[in-house]
């Protein structure tokens, strides 16, 4: 199963394009989950929703959305992991009342997070309620090479957690820059600052796999990525894991588009259910499409 989504659903800009004409911020939701099918919940990294917002949620969206929420900053950015453990129990308590259309979660880990306080993310994990799926991203760099590599993959295995992969590469790419301008370039130029420049070495720890891509605003710039990642997709679902993509994009506009595309490609090679997206009648007469 391949499920495909943004790290936003309330955008006005896609008003008119990837919504409907006339779209109100109150049908935001509800129009996305009626062509993507999950979403990277990074508003939870801020502060957690009341059990009425979810409730909210769950009545917006079908059955088979996912939505995959970042764990809190208080608990993966203040103090040991391991101190934080009744507030993530919290947490996950509160989440649950997404009841089937919660997916993963994701503890995204702070660049000082070395692989010194490997003890620390054991402990965590270990008290980690086995029946929610959780992926883990590590941004310091020490992590990707041996033995730290291999030490990370054995504990996320253990325990059937994802192992986060985040792709910056098309926006480290300078091909583009001379066709953008304005608001959109630098937009650019604040994800190169701000995303992390980590290796993009793909690893299956689990029975899910959870990549984020930072998209290029350039669509022709992110092909060859999207290719790649489809390729690796397509062998991930063959070999019985769900895939949970998530399509970022510096000024937001084409982020659906990505997912769209990426679809597009794991379906020509791999027995999908389709994009709900692709299901509904366009309603902008002679939209084009951006591939």
């Amino acid at each position: 199963m391949l499920y495909v989504g943004c790290p936003i659903w309330s955008f006005k800009g896609w008003v008119g394009n990837f919504y409907p004409k006339g779209t109100k911020p109150a049908e935001f939701l509800f129009q996305y989950a009626r062509r993507l099918t999950d979403i990277e919940g990074n508003t939870t990294f801020y502060a957690v929703p009341s059990r009425e917002t979810l409730g909210n949620w769950v009545e917006q969206t079908p059955a088979t959305f996912r939505f995959c929420p970042k764990v809190p900053k208080a608990i993966s950015h203040e103090g040991k992991l391991a101190d934080n453990i009744d507030k993530a129990l919290g947490f996950v308590d509160v989440m649950r009342g997404l009841g089937a259309r919660l997916g993963p979660m994701f503890l995204q880990l702070p660049p000082r997070f070395s692989p010194n306080l490997l003890a620390d993310l054991q402990t965590f994990l270990s008290l980690w309620p086995a029946d929610v799926r959780l992926a883990v991203e590590v941004r310091h760099l020490d992590w990707f090479d041996s033995p730290h590599d291999e030490a990370l993959d054995a504990l996320l295995t253990e325990h059937n957690m994802a192992r986060v992969t985040i792709d910056t590469r098309p926006i480290r790419s300078l091909q583009g820059d001379k066709l953008l301008a304005g608001s959109t370039y630098e937009s650019l130029l604040e994800a190169r600052e701000r995303k992390p420049d980590v290796p993009v070495v793909p690893k299956r720890t689990s029975d899910f796999v959870f990549v984020r891509y930072i998209g290029h605003p350039d669509m022709e710039i992110n092909r060859p990525f999207l290719e790649e990642w489809g390729s690796y997709f397509s062998s991930q679902i063959k070999s019985g894991a769900n895939v949970f993509m998530f399509c970022h994009s510096p000024d937001n506009m084409i982020a659906p588009y990505l997912c769209k595309e990426l679809h597009r490609l794991v379906a020509n090679d791999v027995d999908i259910p389709p994009l709900p997206w692709d299901e509904i009648k366009p309603d902008i007469p002679g939209q084009p499409t951006l591939f």
